[in-house]
């Protein structure tokens, strides 16, 4: 993306939104309603020092969100941690109507913190291609209660106890996301099966290919730059939609491709390895003996006696 636009603070966030000051110079929460865009930022891409998390509806754009594009006629939630990259793509006319907020937590504000430290567990900050969250409008009421708690502790007289009653409400907002991103991987089937049957292309022409041989075994980072999600993401979705692992799915497809050729050529075990990456029949005997129970050679008497 050209034209990316660093923001390093909170209240530079505020100053070409064209909004006042934050109250706090390391937290924020902003009525969406209330921003207005200044005019030479709004072809530019963005990246933040800073945590964002956000909530927007009713607004006539897309947010480019690594390869895809995603509507606000819903409400949708984007999780970015520090130093990712997005742009938003307006459309012509008007967002009468639009609402949501945006929730802006710089790392200073946690620093020290058991927050500091959980917040990177978060698989929805860690993903190298983000996946928004699409929430009910249960959901929603849910994520703004506790924004309105936000609220009201920063706007209120800071004391000592204001910053881990903020963190503990961060944490429970956090710990809410986790759950509905859990439940999207379980209701947004179409989209996720989507995401399988691209992955299945992507297996079946690598093993059908010579890329075992030039590049081995296709690893979850691999498969997920392609599909442009995270591993993580890819192997919590196949996980939750098929019971196994994104790795143990590429296991399944490399035996398969082994039975394949145990049983219909004859080629040597060696010739076998070989040819499925291995650089080292005693390699490939060890790994196909682990998932079969029979080491190649038994498979393959076994096949030619059935």
């Amino acid at each position: 993306m050209a034209n990316i636009q660093r923001v390093r603070t909170i209240t530079e966030f505020h100053r070409t939104r064209q909004l006042p000051a934050p109250q706090h110079p390391l937290i924020s929460v902003v009525d969406y309603a209330q921003i207005n865009m200044m005019p030479e930022y709004l072809d530019s891409s963005w990246t933040f020092d800073f945590y964002f998390i956000s909530l927007k509806r009713n607004f006539s754009a897309k947010i480019k969100y690594g390869q895809q594009s995603y509507d606000f006629d819903e409400g949708v939630m984007f999780f970015f941690g520090p130093g990712q990259v997005f742009k938003v793509d307006r459309h012509p006319g008007t967002s009468e109507g639009r609402s949501g907020w945006m929730l802006l937590i710089h790392p200073d504000f946690i620093w020290g913190t058991s927050l500091s430290k959980l917040i990177k567990q978060y698989d929805f900050f860690g993903y190298k291609i983000n996946e928004a969250l699409f929430v009910s409008n249960r959901e929603e009421v849910t994520m703004m209660g506790i924004i309105e708690n936000i609220t009201r502790e920063y706007n209120a007289n800071i004391d000592k106890f204001s910053q881990n009653i903020i963190i503990s409400q961060i944490e429970t907002l956090l710990n809410y996301s986790e759950r509905f991103y859990n439940r999207q991987f379980l209701t947004r089937k179409k989209a996720n099966h989507q995401i399988l049957e691209r992955m299945e292309v992507i297996l079946t022409d690598y093993f059908n290919g010579d890329a075992l041989i030039g590049k081995g075994l296709p690893t979850v980072a691999y498969l997920g730059e392609i599909l442009c999600v995270s591993p993580k993401y890819l192997s919590s979705l196949v996980s939750s939609l098929t019971g196994q692992s994104a790795l143990q799915h590429i296991h399944d497809k490399l035996i398969e491709k082994a039975k394949e050729k145990l049983s219909v050529t004859q080629l040597s075990v060696g010739e076998v390895a070989y040819a499925l990456g291995f650089e080292h029949p005693q390699s490939f005997s060890k790994f196909f003996k682990s998932k079969m129970s029979v080491s190649p050679l038994e498979f393959r008497r076994s096949f030619n006696n059935n």
